[in-house]
């Protein structure tokens, strides 16, 4: 009889593009989760350092959060356990599913060429893909890369990447940047709030713990 293992499973981290033409295109589950991920929150207070004294605590929003990580891809699980779409394109498809995060559509561009050609004065540049930013059920932040670098390590006799080294910046989009009709508004409200709960629970055990008389 099989005994089952007291380790819990270790969730992973995921960066999706919500794309309704191409719901498949842009989906990345971490093959190995980071062990590292930097996180920088700059406030953004009202008025700035000149403020008047009435506005020197005032917040205009969330603050601007950034977010850098490191990323590795290896093909060694895959081709070891004889996948076929690996052994043909080695790295290729998870890699070029985290690029398309950054390309516009060439269905847009092919269709923005022609209107050019038609005569059109004003071509409005494509949107890209709702990124979503999924590190546990606490944290699904809407994002925008704003830094990507691919450092490719090995190949098959292909030239087919088969281990690589990624770094993603993103920078975290809050109900200051998107629309309060677009999904991304109500998914980072919705972490604010549970980031909240976190807060009160925490400073609550603080307190009860840390100030004599309140603590056991």
């Amino acid at each position: 009889m099989g005994t089952l293992s007291s380790s819990p499973r270790l969730l992973k981290g995921a960066i999706v593009g919500i794309d309704p033409f191409s719901p498949l295109a842009s989906t990345i589950i971490f093959q190995y989760n980071p062990d590292t991920m930097t996180r920088t929150l700059t406030p953004q207070t009202a008025g700035g350092q000149a403020a008047d004294r009435s506005e020197a605590l005032r917040l205009k929003g969330a603050p601007q959060e950034t977010i850098t990580l490191s990323v590795e891809i290896d093909a060694t699980d895959q081709l070891a356990d004889g996948n076929p779409l690996t052994g043909a394109l080695g790295i290729h498809p998870q890699l070029a599913a985290l690029e398309m995060l950054v390309y516009p559509k060439s269905m847009l561009v092919i269709a923005n060429t022609a209107l050019l050609a038609a005569g059109t004065i004003e071509i409005i540049p494509p949107a890209a893909p709702l990124t979503l930013f999924i590190w546990g059920p606490q944290r699904i932040l809407p994002v925008r890369l704003t830094t990507f670098s691919i450092t490719e390590e090995a190949y098959d006799p292909l030239l087919n990447p088969t281990r690589a080294h990624v770094q993603l910046g993103m920078r975290v989009l809050s109900y200051n940047d998107l629309p309060v009709t677009h999904r991304g508004y109500s998914l980072f409200l919705a972490h604010q709030i549970v980031k909240e709960a976190m807060a009160v629970a925490g400073s609550a055990g603080n307190v009860v713990g840390g100030i004599p008389g309140l603590g056991g």
